[in-house]
């Protein structure tokens, strides 16, 4: 029997990056995966490969339609989308490899197989490709396992016609309609790179409005960018089913609300699926250590200290709920590390940023306008659109607006709110000044070097004031 100090399951953004930060620790670290490929859903089917679908459309677009502006003419453009999938493989098996290098330069041991529980401080690993277990005793195990798609009742995928967000990257040819179940982020990313390629896009979404849990005022934004580009949304309304016709899809509707007129069933060549994700715990056998999950299956652990209910177990990442995002993972994951060698680090969950990699970008740190209303907190919102920036107008992207909220008080800032262009960048400027509880008179003094983009997070806090220059 082998022993660890420390056993992680799972190698996508916490669980390697946890390894890594181990071993710089001088801990003996064993990760345990069963993709070949290490990085997890974020690296092999989820952030960088729709990313780089994202990028390769966002340039096929402006060239075919703003490019023209600055000058640039193109004739006969056309996509290659073999080659463009080929790049997305590409950096994903770069990045893979990149990680594979790090593994082993920190001397990581790394097994591909499924882990599961066998008590307390055993791990039972099944090798991928002989079947093979052997066990392995930790002085510490940590689960990492992350999150997968949730199903619909009465919807199919079999990653052809009907796929989930793995599927929608690596359709063969392009939908002349794909037809998007769910209006988050996964969603409306990867609807809007078939859309840009030429798909007709419908969203369909169980809320009445898309994105829920972004500020209201970025969403409905959004929605009005991504309508006049072209992409149709059915809002309201719930997928009760999805049936075949010979070559066609149906989808069939209901609205919600009472006297609501029937909806005729949505007619198309592909469906996605993405309505959310619930935490990876299958074949776990948590009970055996004494590891319990809540009512929605997510594993429970001190908020602090990432000890789940078993003495020496501990879990981060999306399989302890929260927000589901592959940096958040990550913080956790350094974190845990860190507490196991005797340090004191911290997660803030307050200065966690997301993005919305459509086009314009949008980007948030903090509390929504919504939840400061909600707590009764007293606030100043300045708001500053990049029509009035000159570096906007330069990059003919002035769509979209930064918005700030600060204390009405104190002016610490509350939250940071950016709809626009390279929104998933400018951000972070407002989440280092968040992390030190910055006031939004903080930024306003800070200069900006012009004409630069970040100069509209400037004019936003000087506008928390009254003070905004150039509006």
């Amino acid at each position: 029997m082998t022993s660890f100090d420390v056993v992680i399951i799972g190698g996508g953004p916490g669980g390697y990056q946890a390894a890594i930060r181990g071993a710089q620790l001088g801990m003996r670290i064993l990760c345990v995966e069963d993709r070949v490929r290490l990085g997890g859903t974020c690296l092999n089917v989820g952030c960088i490969p729709s990313k780089a679908l994202l990028e390769s459309t966002e340039r096929y677009v402006e060239a075919r339609t703003t490019f023209t502006t600055h000058g640039i003419d193109f004739t006969d453009l056309s996509v290659d989308l073999k080659r463009l999938l080929a790049h997305k493989d590409g950096t994903v098996d770069e990045l893979g490899r990149g990680i594979d290098f790090l593994f082993n330069k920190n001397k990581i041991t790394r097994l591909l197989g499924r882990g599961r529980l066998d008590g307390a401080g055993r791990v039972v690993v099944k090798a991928s490709e002989s079947g093979e277990e052997q066990t392995i005793e930790a002085k510490h195990i940590v689960i990492a396992t992350g999150s997968k798609p949730i199903l619909i009742p009465g919807v199919q995928i079999d990653e052809e016609r009907v796929v989930s967000s793995t599927g929608a990257l690596s359709f063969q040819k392009i939908p002349k309609h794909l037809v998007v179940i769910g209006g988050g982020y996964v969603g409306l990313e990867l609807g809007s790179v078939w859309h840009r390629l030429g798909s007709r896009v419908t969203v369909v979404e169980y809320a009445n409005q898309i994105t829920p849990g972004l500020d209201t005022e970025m969403a409905m934004q959004l929605f009005k960018m991504l309508q006049k580009d072209g992409i149709d949304f059915v809002l309201a309304t719930k997928v009760t089913g999805v049936r075949f016709d010979a070559e066609t899809t149906l989808v069939d509707l209901s609205p919600i609300g009472a006297d609501k007129p029937a909806l005729a069933p949505l007619a198309c060549d592909a469906v996605l699926v993405s309505v959310g994700r619930k935490p990876n715990t299958d074949g776990l056998e948590l009970e055996s250590a004494g590891v319990r999950t809540d009512a929605r299956g997510f594993i429970q652990v001190n908020p602090k200290t990432f000890e789940t209910t078993s003495a020496s177990v501990f879990a981060i990442g999306d399989v302890i709920g929260g927000a589901m995002l592959a940096h958040k993972a990550s913080e956790e994951g350094v974190a845990l590390m860190e507490m196991l060698a005797g340090q004191k680090p911290h997660v803030n969950y307050n200065a966690i940023p997301s993005v919305i990699y459509t086009s314009p970008e949008v980007a948030s740190v903090g509390q929504t306008e919504e939840a400061v209303k909600s707590a009764g907190i007293p606030y100043k919102a300045g708001r500053f659109p990049f029509s009035a920036n000159a570096r906007a107008k330069a990059k003919k992207q002035t769509a979209g607006l930064v918005k700030v909220l600060a204390h009405a008080e104190t002016d610490e800032i509350l939250g940071v709110h950016i709809i626009g262009p390279e929104a998933g960048s400018l951000i972070h400027e407002a989440v280092v000044a968040m992390e030190f509880r910055a006031s939004s008179e903080d930024i306003a003094r800070c200069c900006h070097a012009h004409p630069t983009l970040p100069e509209a997070l400037r004019e936003a806090a000087l506008a928390v004031a009254g003070r905004a220059i150039h509006i």
